[in-house]
C-alpha cells in the first residue's frame, strides 16, 4: 500500500533557519511608511522544533491576535530584542537608515548573540551578524514573521502612548498612517513633535498648504494601517 505524502505545514515555517548557521535570527521592522511616530524593529530566536500555533505574517492577523501571539513568542524564544529609531533619527539618516539603526538595536538587544539573521525585504542592512534577505519573508520564515510581530505590537503600543502626548491627531487608532483622520488633523493642528518633517503630506503644510489627500492617497494610507 503507498505511503500517505506528508504534508508541510501551511504559513511561516523553520525550514529557512535550518539552512542557517545557528542560532539563526528573524528580523523584520513596523513604521516606515507613516507620517509620524518612531519606526521599530524586532529580532527573534526561535528553537528549532515545536511550531508556535497561530504564528503568522503580522498583516495577516487582527490587533487582538498579534497581542495574544506576543508574549507567547518571548516565552518560547531563546531570544528576542525590539529596538527603534526616533523622529529625530529619522530626519537626520533617511528613513532607509533609519531602519537599519532599529534592526540592529533589535539584534543587539538579543541576549543570545545570533550567527546568522534572516531579514525581511530585499535590502541587507549592516548587522552584528551575517544576513540572508527574503523577499516576502514574514510569510516564509516562522523567526521573520515573529519578529514582525513583536515590531508591530510594540509600535503599536508607542503610539497608543503618544496618543495622550499629542491628543486631536488620532494616533491611537491610525498609529501615524495617511489616513483622512490623520490629514484632516494635520491641516486643522498642524505637525506636532512626532510628525516626520520631510515626509511629503507634512511638509505641505508646513509651507502652508492643504493637507488633504486624493482618493487614491487615502487608499494607500488606509491599506498600509490595515498591514
Amino acid at each position: 500500500m503507498p505511503r500517505a505524502a506528508s504534508v508541510k505545514p501551511q504559513g511561516p515555517h523553520l525550514r529557512l533557519e535550518r539552512d542557517c548557521p545557528a542560532p539563526v535570527c528573524g528580523v523584520d521592522e513596523a513604521g516606515r511608511g507613516p507620517w509620524a511616530g518612531p519606526v521599530s524593529a524586532a529580532a527573534v530566536i526561535l528553537p528549532q522544533r515545536r511550531r508556535i500555533a497561530g504564528l503568522d505574517d503580522s498583516k495577516r492577523l487582527t490587533a487582538a491576535q498579534r497581542e495574544a501571539l506576543e508574549p507567547e513568542i518571548k516565552v518560547r524564544a531563546i531570544a528576542w530584542g525590539v529596538g527603534f529609531a526616533t523622529v529625530q533619527e529619522i530626519e537626520i539618516l533617511n528613513i532607509l537608515q533609519a531602519t537599519g539603526l532599529a534592526m540592529r538595536r533589535a539584534v543587539m538587544a538579543l541576549a543570545t548573540a545570533p550567527a546568522f539573521a534572516l531579514v525581511d525585504g530585499n535590502y541587507a542592512f549592516d548587522l552584528p551578524c551575517p544576513v540572508r534577505v527574503v523577499v516576502g519573508g514574514d510569510a516564509l520564515s516562522a523567526s521573520i514573521a515573529a519578529a514582525s510581530i513583536l515590531a508591530k505590537v510594540a509600535r503599536d503600543r508607542v503610539m497608543r502612548e503618544l496618543d495622550g502626548h499629542h491628543p486631536g491627531y488620532g494616533f491611537a487608532s491610525h498609529k501615524g498612517y495617511g489616513v483622512p483622520e490623520h490629514a484632516e488633523a494635520l491641516t486643522r493642528l498642524g505637525p506636532c513633535p512626532i510628525h516626520r518633517k520631510t515626509w511629503a503630506p507634512v511638509r505641505r503644510v508646513l509651507e502652508g498648504c492643504d493637507g488633504s489627500l486624493s482618493a487614491d492617497d487615502a487608499d494607500v494610507g488606509l491599506r498600509a494601517l490595515a498591514s
